[in-house]
C-alpha cells in the first residue's frame, strides 16, 4: 500500500477545479486519507522544492506557490503513486495525454494545476512534510475489495 501526495496548486484552486480534480482521483479507486485547504509558508515552499533550488525557474515557483491558497491531499491504495500519476497527465500539459487533468485543464506549464509526488519513498517523505500523523487517516473503504485484489 503506497501513499502520495497530491497538490491542487493556487491556479486549480483559483479556478474552481479541486473538485473534479478529486473526483477523477476517487474514481480511479484510491483512498482519500488527508486533505487541507491551507496558506503555503515560504518555509515549507522551499523545503518541498529543495531539489529545483538554483534552477532558473526556483524563486517564480515559490512565489507561485505561496501567492494563494493550495489543497493538499495525501492518498493512499495500491500503487497510488503511478494512479495519480496517470490521473494528472505529464508535468507539460501539451505533453499530457488526452483525458488526463493537466491535458484537458492547462496549457502552461507554470500553470500546471497540480504536483503528484514522483515515487513511493517521495510520496512517504511528502506527506509528512505536509501533513501531521494525527491529520493523516487510516481507514479502509468499504468498496477496497472490489477495486483491488
Amino acid at each position: 500500500m503506497e501513499t502520495t501526495l497530491l497538490l491542487v496548486k493556487p491556479d486549480g484552486v483559483q479556478r474552481g477545479l479541486v473538485g473534479e480534480i478529486l473526483g477523477r482521483v476517487e474514481r480511479r479507486g484510491l483512498r482519500l486519507s488527508a486533505l487541507k485547504l491551507m496558506h503555503v509558508s515560504r518555509s515549507l515552499a522551499e523545503q518541498h522544492y529543495a531539489i529545483h533550488k538554483g534552477k532558473p525557474f526556483y524563486n517564480g515557483l515559490i512565489d507561485y506557490i505561496v501567492s494563494a491558497p493550495v489543497v493538499a491531499m495525501a492518498w493512499s491504495g495500491n500503487k497510488a503513486v503511478e494512479a495519480v500519476r496517470q490521473v494528472l497527465g505529464a508535468t507539460n500539459p501539451t505533453q499530457a495525454a488526452p483525458g488526463t487533468v493537466r491535458a484537458d485543464f492547462a496549457i502552461d506549464i507554470g500553470r500546471n494545476l497540480t504536483h503528484g509526488s514522483d515515487s513511493a519513498e517521495n510520496g512517504a517523505a511528502e506527506v509528512a512534510l505536509w501533513f501531521t500523523t494525527a491529520e493523516v487517516q487510516q481507514w479502509q473503504a468499504a468498496n477496497a475489495a472490489w477495486v483491488f485484489e
